[in-house]
């Protein structure tokens, strides 16, 4: 890391004091040199955070003073990110919080929050009283799927991969180990759930939609154990649960169309998005803990 120029606002561009930068699976994509987009070098990597408006044009539809959220644009991807303390971006990476944050949550908030509403309401259309797994529950989307899913009135059994991750399940919800031979065989003998939203995928996915009941459906959100599964085809249909893709760059629009009212839940304390932060100055070590698996919710830099 080294010092830079302080950056001066360009044409149609909006100038933002940094308050806290997102530390996201994206820049350890981008870092590691093998990503088909590689930013000119040397880069300030980044692709969400948020801060302060300080200059912008006039109608802008904001103004000096605004909090707002940094995400798009090419962030950390084509231009330098916001792993730094001030940054000159596009108007539309801007996106001004209609209600205040803590920096870190603002930094943080807008994948998982966004991505756990369209699962449940756009792909899976939650009903009311339905019962829901989710596999992941003390990881940043799964948690917030959790969260949202019994905002929404169902009964939510929560997976974990490790003892130690129960403490990290939301309150209301009920945490099952994996490694418990009990609970996870409970829960295919039972196959009361309605609802699987699976967010590790791999070679478990087909045995673990097998806790949903037939004439059910599994939400696939990610695929951090594995990036492949076997389909054995007659036992698939005889389980007659449906296997439903997730795909949020497809979803972006619908995402921010969403965020202002998951926004003012935040502020309101409903939802809740746990943070590691690391200082600035720490960003290579937040990368190699992401990698690691050693981040409990999301990596997030501070000045």
């Amino acid at each position: 890391m080294d010092e830079v120029a302080e950056p001066t606002r360009a044409e149609g561009e909006v100038l933002v004091n940094v308050q806290a930068a997102a530390v996201a699976h994206l820049d350890a994509t981008v870092a590691s040199g093998t990503f088909d987009l590689k930013p000119p070098l040397p880069y300030a990597g980044g692709v969400e955070g948020a801060g302060i408006v300080v200059e912008c044009d006039a109608g802008a539809g904001l103004e000096p003073g605004d909090q707002v959220m940094l995400r798009g644009a090419g962030l950390g991807l084509l231009r330098d990110g916001t792993w730094t303390e001030r940054v000159s971006v596009p108007a539309k990476a801007t996106t001004r919080l209609d209600a205040p944050l803590s920096p870190e949550i603002a930094a943080t908030f807008f994948v998982p929050a966004t991505t756990a509403f369209v699962v449940l309401h756009d792909v899976a259309r939650l009903a009311e009283d339905e019962e829901v797994i989710v596999v992941g529950a003390a990881g940043a989307v799964g948690s917030m799927v959790a969260q949202q899913a019994r905002l929404a009135g169902a009964k939510v059994t929560g997976i974990v991969g490790r003892e130690d991750q129960l403490t990290d399940v939301p309150d209301g919800v009920t945490g099952v180990c994996l490694d418990s031979t009990e609970g996870v065989e409970r829960l295919a003998a039972d196959r009361s759930a309605s609802l699987l939203v699976d967010t590790l995928g791999g070679d478990g996915l087909v045995a673990r939609t097998r806790w949903v009941r037939p004439g059910g459906r599994a939400a696939v959100i990610g695929y951090v154990t594995g990036t492949e599964v076997r389909v054995d085809l007659p036992s698939w249909l005889l389980d007659d649960v449906a296997l439903l893709p997730v795909n949020m760059i497809r979803q972006e629009r619908r995402a921010r169309q969403v965020a202002g009212d998951l926004v003012k839940r935040l502020s309101a304390g409903e939802l809740e998005v746990a943070v590691q932060k690391y200082a600035f100055a720490d960003a290579a070590l937040a990368l190699e803990d992401l990698r690691a698996g050693r981040v409990r919710g999301r990596a997030v830099l501070v000045p």
